[in-house]
């Protein structure tokens, strides 16, 4: 009975090993990750800045008056007040994004270039060279490899218990 338990824990571990070794991804697999989040944050900053130009624009007191014209009302400098401070309200909510998505794309430009620091790295090291063509496979044949020997060791295990107890 312990020597099952002790193969379904030795199990475990290798496949437990296996599952850690699948997760990890190398700092080149990071760096592109960090340049297409930087791409997405970069064009939602430039869709932002449209927006507050857009605004600013309608904001002049001739492209507010031309808004209204249709408009007829007993009170149209009320109506223009409404209407500036309506705008106002939505450019300062767009410069907030504006700030937020800024200072967002300088943490990735951070991140990226530390990324990229750690995949130069990387692949200054001797032991990287020879996995660099095929990573996964490289990867695959270590997991397959000690997960063999671990089975290997379990087996000549239960083969030493049965011997001995003969």
């Amino acid at each position: 009975m312990k020597l099952k338990s002790g193969l379904v824990l030795l199990l475990l571990l290798v496949f437990s090993v296996a599952v850690y070794a699948q997760e990890t991804e190398s700092a080149a697999e990071t760096v592109d990750k960090l340049k297409s989040q930087l791409l997405d944050v970069q064009a939602h900053e430039a869709d932002l800045r449209a927006r507050v130009a857009q605004l600013d624009e309608s904001l002049k007191p001739e492209n507010i008056e031309r808004s209204l014209a249709g408009i007829g009302s007993t009170r149209p400098e009320e109506l223009r007040e409404s209407r500036r401070r309506q705008l106002t309200i939505e450019r300062d909510g767009v410069l907030a994004q504006l700030r937020t998505v800024e200072s967002s794309r300088q943490r990735l430009e951070t991140a990226l270039a530390n990324a990229e620091v750690v995949a130069y790295q990387e692949s200054a090291k001797p032991t990287q060279m020879l996995s660099a063509s095929k990573p996964r496979s490289y990867q695959l044949l270590m997991i397959g490899g000690g997960t063999l020997a671990a089975l290997a060791l379990g087996g000549g295990a239960l083969f030493y218990r049965r011997r001995i107890k003969r």
